[in-house]
């Protein structure tokens, strides 16, 4: 079986506005529906809008992200996609190891 992957390039990304754009982008999110918050996020690994039909979505350069709010933005990434297990996470300025679901 082949993994479908997706790339979501976070290049210049300094706030969860920014965030989101590059996710759509990334995933080529065209659906309306999508709220672009982590509710939304959530909801789109369950399959709804936003989903990014892909095994795995990696998140290059990626480092502003793990500095939003704090750290704590990431690590609610990380918790929807555990709880939700159906896509895999992985971020490129992370130290820990990706999340695996």
């Amino acid at each position: 079986m082949n993994a479908r992957i997706k790339m979501v390039d976070c290049a210049g990304v300094r706030d969860e506005r920014e965030f989101w754009v590059a996710y759509a982008r990334g995933v080529q999110v065209d659906q309306p529906g999508f709220g672009r918050n982590l509710d939304a996020f959530r909801d789109a690994l369950w399959g709804g809008p936003g989903w990014p039909e892909a095994d795995e979505v990696r998140f290059i350069h990626s480092c502003g992200v793990a500095s939003l709010q704090n750290g704590t933005f990431i690590a609610m990434l990380r918790k929807i996609a555990l709880e939700v297990g159906t896509v895999r996470l992985t971020f490129d300025s992370d130290s820990e190891p990706p999340v695996t679901s």
